[in-house]
């Protein structure tokens, strides 16, 4: 029988690899772009959205356990997986249009979600909410992280 905690890792796996379709020449435009002295944790970023994602889906898993199949935990569900599609999008659509003002935009998009969804789940679980933490701290640094770059990168705004 498939668990519970399979499909929510799977969904969340399929997901995030939809994220990863970005050409070469994006890559190579965004490694140009000028940073901010302070940015020197950008080889471990790939680390820390890992952990943030593997702590979603764990919180995503705590919610479904709490009340599986009811129509508030779908609900949920479908609120989990908007916040993961929102924030994945954040890396093609910002190479791909080269435009930092629109990862500034989505990267603020999702944090206001987060916060949102952590609000909405911290009265069925004060576990999933925790679990939720990472985003939270996370997702707001990214999306400043992204603004400094586009005020150093004005032609990439």
């Amino acid at each position: 029988m498939i668990k519970s905690w399979m499909v929510i890792a799977a969904v969340t796996f399929l997901v995030a690899i939809g994220g990863s379709v970005i050409r070469p020449r994006d890559v190579k435009w965004f490694r140009r772009l000028r940073r901010p002295s302070w940015l020197t944790f950008e080889p471990a970023i790939p680390v820390i959205w890992a952990v943030v994602f593997v702590c979603g889906a764990w919180s995503a898993y705590n919610i479904w356990e709490r009340d599986p199949g009811s129509s508030k935990t779908w609900f949920l569900m479908g609120f989990y997986l908007l916040l993961e599609i929102v924030t994945i999008v954040y890396q093609p659509l910002t190479l791909w249009l080269r435009n930092l003002t629109i990862g500034t935009f989505i990267g603020g998009t999702g944090a206001v979600l987060g916060w949102i969804l952590a609000a909405v789940v911290a009265p069925v679980s004060a576990t999933a909410a925790a679990l939720l933490i990472p985003y939270l701290i996370w997702s707001p640094i990214g999306t400043y992280a992204t603004w400094e770059l586009a005020k150093l990168n004005p032609e990439s705004a």
